[in-house]
């Protein structure tokens, strides 16, 4: 890298001196004893000054430091350098791309964002007091006040970028949405079409924003399936990705239970209702999946079977035995997808108007090998089956692995 720490010192000087930077993401870990998988730099005013805040991205935690522009140049260089091999800058105007692996191949893109005139000079005006502001206002993947073809298309916003204060709600979802798929979006294949399947993708605000992230966003190729019940709903989608020209998107009518495919690197199911959600994780995991993200709802399975004379003071009131029952599902669930090889995180997620259910579960296939990476899964099995007969339940999800 040492013939290059002049090109890429140059690079941070510029960046960090111009007022249209958003922010700085760095992924893709050199080793993998580094602890934060993705480190966030981004511009804030404190205290009347301006400052860089630098987010470390944790398995389980979110940390932060502030620092003032040549510590945060500083601290740039180190990161590509030292810890990731990419980083992304993202300006109001343009896109930067580093990719770093190895040191005779750097390689620096520049992508210039086409944004109407008018939208333009309105987002660099907002843009500071919505970018700086500490603790205040969302640095969202997709920004108000920039036109996105999609968010048109389906009512979020108008042709200037304005976000409809009807769906501002929706809008919040949708970039909350895209800040966990940056959070995954490493440990995705590389250098090959990326294979999705979104089971019950309902109107499919979340899938075209999944499409423009990874298409337009990071320019990967894409084979994107979303899967419904409905006709009328797959028929509107498909006319929306006719329009957009979404190449590489279409939605299909059919069952989860039902779906049968060879594989996908992500498998996305959001608020599929009660068992649904087990046949899509089982899926998954037969196709060795890289990739899981999955909402639960209606967990409603296990209601009638639960009996346990400890806790049955409490199981007497049905909307305590109701919620302890999403609870104990989901935990069963996590602890069989970290049975066959998956790190398992529990997030929030902001919750549709018509269900209030805001759990994610968050899965990455990690393939470690060694007695440790063994004792783990088989920890979590007998964990698993540990509370089925505690609780005196036998769940769909307990086809998962076998």
């Amino acid at each position: 890298m040492d013939k290059n720490t002049d090109k890429l010192a140059a690079l941070f000087a510029e960046v960090f001196s111009e007022d249209s930077l958003m922010r700085v993401i760095f992924s893709g870990k050199r080793r993998k004893s580094l602890e934060y998988g993705k480190v966030t730099l981004r511009p804030m005013q404190i205290g009347g000054r301006l400052k860089y805040q630098a987010e470390y991205t944790y398995p389980k935690k979110v940390t932060h430091s502030n620092l003032d522009a040549a510590d945060a140049r500083s601290l740039a260089l180190h990161l590509i350098c030292e810890e990731f091999k990419q980083a992304n800058i993202f300006a109001r105007d343009s896109e930067i791309q580093v990719l770093a692996a190895k040191p005779e191949t750097l390689r620096i893109t520049r992508k210039a964002l086409t944004v109407p005139a008018a939208a333009a000079s309105a987002a660099v005006a907002a843009v500071p007091a919505a970018t700086l502001a500490h603790n205040r206002t969302k640095n969202y993947v997709l920004p108000a006040g920039v036109p996105c073809d999609f968010l048109i298309r389906l009512g979020i916003m108008g042709e200037d970028g304005t976000v409809f204060p009807r769906s501002y709600n929706k809008f919040r979802q949708i970039n909350r949405y895209l800040e966990i798929v940056e959070d995954v979006f490493p440990y995705l294949p590389k250098d090959k079409t990326l294979k999705i399947i979104d089971f019950g993708c309902g109107k499919a605000y979340l899938t075209f924003a999944l499409y423009h992230y990874l298409k337009v966003m990071k320019q990967r190729n894409v084979e994107i399936i979303g899967l419904d019940l409905k006709e009328d709903v797959i028929d509107f989608c498909s006319g929306v990705a006719s329009d957009l020209g979404c190449d590489g998107l279409k939605f299909l009518k059919g069952d989860i239970a039902d779906y049968t495919d060879d594989h996908a690197d992500m498998v996305v199911t959001l608020h599929a209702c009660d068992t649904a959600t087990d046949y899509a994780l089982i899926n998954a995991v037969a196709w060795n999946t890289k990739v899981i993200l999955s909402v639960p709802c209606c967990q409603h399975e296990l209601f009638k079977q639960i009996k346990n004379d400890l806790h049955k003071p409490i199981l007497k009131h049905g909307v305590l035995k109701d919620r302890f029952t999403e609870y104990l599902t989901d935990g069963l669930r996590g602890l069989k997808l970290e049975s066959c090889g998956y790190d398992v995180v529990m997030i929030e997620f902001t919750s549709l108007e018509h269900t209030a259910r805001n759990i994610m579960i968050k899965a990455v296939k990690t393939n470690a090998a060694g007695a440790y990476a063994k004792k783990k899964r088989e920890t979590a099995e007998q964990q698993y089956r540990a509370l089925c007969d505690f609780y005196q339940v036998a769940p769909t999800i307990g086809r998962l692995g076998g």
